[in-house]
């Protein structure tokens, strides 16, 4: 038994398919809320049903295809806001997906850290527990000083390439961002692992600089925690192929961002197939049948009910 109240579950606007099923694999209903905008955009929450007491998680994507993606994060915490002045039991913040989490240092000069503003605004706001996945940064979890539930698509992804059964396969890490996760899929898969670096001189912009690691006559398989424009991703295809790769490259994704032209571009590639997660709502009508989409659903499911059960998640990441 929970020491809170009942579970109750709401969804934010972004991603309301992804809190259906997330419902139905807990076996309830999507709480009644409703969110609409005055003429001059500001944003409007009112719960249609008593929350007092009650264990309450709301799942909101930070996601630019629905809303603005700062809509997605002011909605959010208009509705976290609602929450704790309606004297929610405890009020946990669902965010598949976390932006600005390329924003969690300073660079250059001047610079924000946007990622630990943004947090300590979540904070601030009345939310007590954060559940995410994949975050960029995995350090960004430390900017937060409640509890974060950092989940991860990894075990789900190296067990769909298993059944792909590839022979003679290599892990690759595009940037130096991804080695840890690469050698994690590696591990798991048994294969060898090679990294590309990079340099950013601007946003979405990158210059590879070197490459270890042997692909020659090798399958390729990408592992990166999101995919934006899918620029970075072309330069290394192509670097994989002047190296002598087989040209059934595999890319694995948690998070497809998916800005234009990152469709057009990875349905025109080399690559075989775009494994990608539901964390964020995809454009399917854009998408070719390069791609495959895995559900985070049960795993977001499962997270939430354990913690609601107050038991450990540990074997989660199995």
């Amino acid at each position: 038994m929970s020491r809170y109240g009942s579970l109750k579950l709401f969804s934010g606007t972004t991603n309301p398919q992804l809190v259906k099923e997330i419902a139905d694999f807990l076996g309830v209903s999507v709480g009644a809320v409703k969110i609409s905008r005055f003429a001059n955009g500001e944003i409007y929450v009112a719960y249609e049903e008593s929350i007092r007491g009650a264990d309450v998680f709301i799942v909101q994507s930070f996601a630019h295809f629905v809303n603005n993606i700062n809509d997605s994060i002011m909605e959010m915490l208009v509705m976290i806001d609602a929450l704790k002045r309606a004297s929610a039991g405890r009020i946990t913040a669902v965010i598949p997906y976390y932006c600005y989490a390329r924003q969690e240092k300073k660079s250059a000069p001047r610079e924000p850290i946007t990622s630990r503003m943004l947090a300590d605004i979540i904070s601030t706001v009345g939310t007590d527990r954060i559940i995410t996945m994949d975050l960029h940064a995995p350090a960004i979890q430390g900017f937060f000083n409640i509890p974060v539930d950092h989940m991860t698509a990894l075990p789900m992804l190296a067990q769909y390439i298993k059944q792909r059964n590839i022979n003679e396969g290599v892990v690759i890490g595009p940037d130096a961002g991804s080695v840890k996760k690469a050698e994690k899929l590696a591990a798991r898969l048994d294969m060898p692992m090679g990294v590309m670096y990079k340099r950013r001189p601007a946003p979405n912009v990158a210059e590879l600089t070197y490459f270890i690691g042997d692909v020659k006559d090798k399958t390729p398989i990408i592992i990166d925690d999101m995919v934006d424009t899918a620029g970075s991703v072309m330069q290394v295809v192509d670097a994989l192929l002047e190296r002598g790769s087989k040209p059934e490259i595999y890319l694995l994704t948690t998070h497809g961002i998916f800005s234009p032209p990152a469709i057009e571009r990875l349905n025109n590639s080399a690559i075989k197939e775009i494994v990608v997660c539901n964390t964020l709502p995809l454009p399917l009508d854009q998408m070719s049948s390069k791609f495959t989409i895995l559900n985070v659903a049960p795993l977001l499911g499962d997270t939430i009910k354990r913690i609601h059960q107050d038991v450990p998640i540990s074997a989660l990441f199995d």
